[in-house]
């Protein structure tokens, strides 16, 4: 049987995943003018998720640039 495994977390990524967020979180802003009922509950809650996941990434990248000031890899 094979497994999925998780990705290992790559720091090096935090900031490009954290644009990305970023990105698709405009996007679909944009897509809220045009949603109506279901599709725009789905997307302001889907919304909700990316502003917590940014809020993680912005903490972890912050911890990370810490540890490299203080001299940790």
């Amino acid at each position: 049987m094979t497994g999925t495994y998780p990705k290992p977390n790559d720091p090096a990524d935090n900031k490009k995943r954290l644009n990305k967020t970023i990105g698709n979180m405009e996007a679909a802003v944009e897509a809220m003018k045009f949603a109506e009922g279901k599709e725009f509950e789905k997307i302001k809650e889907k919304n909700e998720r990316r502003k917590e996941s940014m809020e993680e990434l912005k903490n972890e990248i912050h911890e990370e640039d810490q540890s490299r000031i203080n001299g940790y890899s």
